[in-house]
């Protein structure tokens, strides 16, 4: 199976929609190389800017590249984007409403050897919490490359997360992709499995190596987190009446809050969140820190057996 990082896939992604669309700006913030944008610079160079190390500015100017009718994708590190830029991405582009699109890359542990300081584990939970923002969070090359067209087809601000690491393929070219819509990648009647990003291959692994033991496990990529697909995270909870949450980040406001909090809501199941718990990042090889941070298919096996016996 072939692995792509899913900043390589958006920046082929953005190389593409610009030859289409000469709407599209392109803007970085002295990272274009790491990011991926630098494919779109040097493919069109008049349509790409640099913002120097000035997240908080590049923002603010894509709020005013919006205001007057293009589509700004903006990029930078996760940690910069919703960490630094926080406020002029709530107040300059969400208050308004402005057509943004911010795509960070280099999200979660995975960021490897860059350490704690880099690996934003927060931002899912900071880009939910502001009103008119959607969030996604593809799972490969391919649903990166639909997503990131998808939201530049969508009328409002999109934070798009993106990873640094190379991930699994999940998906065909020609599978369909929806922004707002969960898809299921594996049926089961035992428990649920509620992933996005790299997880999903993780939450994959899990339930192949389940079925072995013969409890059958459903998966689905959450890959829209904000609006989060409310039907299919009750058809799951209503069928299979128990449920596993998979991302990498903190499970304190990330997709596991999202789907706890609907399920108390409106039909309370047990639930295990996987996820980073309340703990900063560390320097090490990626595939370390997944097992550190208990971010493994062998994790989330652990998490379907336990909320199994909870049914």
């Amino acid at each position: 199976m072939s692995k792509v990082a899913t900043r390589d896939a958006y920046g082929q992604a953005l190389v593409e929609l610009g030859g289409q669309y000469s709407d599209i700006i392109v803007l970085d913030a002295d990272l274009s190389k790491s990011t991926k944008t630098a494919k779109f610079k040097e493919t069109y160079p008049e349509r790409f800017f640099s913002a120097g190390i000035a997240e908080a500015n590049m923002m603010g100017v894509a709020a005013g590249l919006a205001a007057a009718g293009k589509v700004p994708f903006a990029s930078t590190f996760a940690i910069f984007a919703a960490g630094r830029a926080f406020e002029q991405i709530r107040n300059s582009i969400c208050y308004p409403d402005l057509n943004v699109k911010i795509a960070a890359t280099h999200a979660g542990v995975t960021v490897g050897a860059d350490g704690g300081s880099h690996q934003s584990i927060e931002d899912i939970a900071l880009m939910r919490a502001v009103p008119n923002m959607t969030v996604l969070v593809p799972a490969d090359g391919v649903s990166t490359a639909h997503l990131i067209k998808l939201a530049y087809q969508f009328a409002g601000p999109v934070y798009i997360r993106l990873g640094r690491t190379k991930v699994d393929t999940v998906y065909q070219k020609d599978d369909f992709f929806a922004i707002g819509e969960a898809k299921m990648v594996r049926d089961g009647k035992d428990a649920t499995i509620i992933a996005c990003g790299l997880m999903v291959q993780e939450a994959l692994q899990a339930a192949r190596e389940l079925s072995l033991s013969g409890i059958t496990t459903r998966v689905l990529d959450m890959a829209t987190v904000k609006p989060l697909d409310i039907g299919a995270v009750l058809r799951a909870a209503k069928e299979t009446k128990a449920i596993v949450t998979a991302e990498e980040h903190s499970i304190i406001g990330g997709l596991g809050s999202a789907v706890t909090s609907l399920l108390a809501e409106h039909h309370p199941v047990p639930v295990q969140m996987v996820g980073v718990r309340d703990r900063f990042g560390q320097s090490g090889d990626p595939a370390e820190l997944l097992r550190e941070y208990g971010l493994t298919a062998d994790d989330i096996i652990a998490a379907v057996k336990k909320v199994i016996s909870r049914k």
